[in-house]
């Protein structure tokens, strides 16, 4: 049996589709909120964004032009088919939906709405990374104690690589690295007014776009890749080379082999091979080099294995059909070698109060967790006043600025006591 099959046969069985919710209904969310209502057994219930008229837009997309717009009439709403489109993303943690998916790219939203909906029984899939690389570790121990799943999403690249690392472990290579494509120009500078007009082409949020070519995007990507596989990254920022596939095999291997890596076993990008993700791996039996040569996978010692796409919100609903069918997450963080450190932008100065990922004043680089220790963490700085001077391109350090009193500041409390 097919798992759409099993789906269908769940609704048989409960007499009702699974129940998503959706927090966060711009670009990403929108896609989502279609796909959902294209699968059978799967149905948009509540779609929440801060602006109504998203909220609105979600559910039409996903096929319930009729939802209820008003928290009083969203529970029958819901109950009849009809779904509703509200403002207050604590409703998806208060009506009855099975599946809570975050997408709001806003660590501390998504901190709120990913443990609330936990604590209320309900599995929450993560488009919000910004959120696990922060503090996935406290959230996973929630889902666990709650009996519920804590998931990031298909069709994100850590999900994509880490499949492909996954089965490259399956074939028992050695991972000497995992990885995706950037198809965005580096633009360590970027902010929301430099990408507006791009932004407006694209139908995105300035601040969004400005996060892929400040490049924090990406960095946020490969920590949780990071931290789902245990690859650390091989030194701050990564390599980040310009390869294209056929040359990842001899550019992301150990130096010892002409490559940029100080050791096998690392997360890192290439721009080149995007919007793909890929693993090289390599493989200390002859025979098994002699015939992944012959299958023209390369000379050797080492082979690409690569995806050539991700499909993002396209492909997120089969997070959400996992969850709920297999009880378990397509991909979590089950280590902790790596962290998004906060980047001043431009000179810092103190009494800024800075505006968090993809805005003016920070952006996120990729740190080994020991290099690390006393910088202020990415998704901590969104509303923290800089107390003492920050040079552009410099760490942000953690005693620079006073961060604001937030539940995601308190989960990472509790995650690093817990490993303390």
């Amino acid at each position: 049996m097919t798992r759409l099959e099993r789906l269908r046969e769940l609704e048989r069985s409960t007499g009702r589709p699974v129940r998503v919710a959706l927090v966060g209904a711009g670009q990403m969310g929108r896609g989502l909120a279609a796909q959902v209502g294209r699968i059978p057994g799967l149905e948009l219930a509540l779609a929440v964004d801060v602006d109504p008229d998203r909220a609105a837009h979600a559910m039409r997309v996903a096929g319930r032009p009729d939802a209820a717009t008003t928290e009083s009439g969203a529970a029958a709403a819901i109950e009849a088919g009809r779904g509703a489109a509200l403002t207050d993303a604590a409703a998806a943690a208060e009506l009855d939906v099975d599946v809570v998916v975050e997408a709001t790219g806003v660590p501390e939203i998504g901190a709120q709405v990913a443990e609330r909906s936990m604590r209320a029984g309900k599995h929450v899939v993560m488009l919000n990374v910004e959120t696990d690389v922060t503090a996935g570790l406290a959230l996973a121990d929630i889902a666990r104690e709650a009996g519920v799943v804590y998931s990031i999403a298909d069709g994100d690249e850590p999900v994509c690589a880490k499949e492909l690392f996954d089965l490259a472990e399956e074939m028992a290579f050695d991972v000497v690295c995992a990885g995706k494509g950037k198809n965005n120009p580096f633009i360590p500078t970027a902010t929301p007014e430099t990408c507006a007009e791009e932004a407006a082409r694209k139908h995105m949020n300035p601040k969004m776009l400005a996060s892929f070519q400040d490049g924090s995007k990406t960095m946020i990507e490969m920590v949780a890749l990071a931290n789902a596989t245990g690859l650390p990254p091989d030194r701050v920022g990564m390599h980040g080379v310009t390869a294209q596939v056929p040359e990842l095999a001899s550019t992301l291997v150990p130096a010892s082999h002409g490559g940029v890596l100080s050791a096998p076993g690392r997360v890192d990008y290439a721009f080149g091979p995007a919007p793909g993700v890929f693993v090289v791996v390599t493989s200390d039996d002859a025979t098994v080099a002699e015939e992944m040569t012959y299958l023209s996978m390369g000379p050797g010692p080492f082979f690409t294995l690569y995806r050539p796409f991700h499909l993002a919100s396209i492909e997120a609903p089969r997070a959400v059909i996992t969850a709920v069918l297999d009880g378990r997450p397509a991909l979590q963080s089950e280590h902790w070698v790596a962290e998004v450190v906060a980047t001043a932008k431009r000179d810092l100065a103190p009494g800024d109060v800075l505006d968090g990922i993809g805005g003016r004043h920070v952006r996120g680089v990729t740190y080994p967790l020991a290099e690390a220790d006393g910088l202020l963490l990415l998704g901590l700085a969104e509303g923290a006043t800089v107390t003492r001077p920050v040079q552009q391109g410099e760490p942000v350090p953690a005693d620079a600025v006073e961060t604001v009193p937030s539940t995601i500041a308190r989960l990472r409390a509790v995650q690093d006591a817990a490993r303390a």
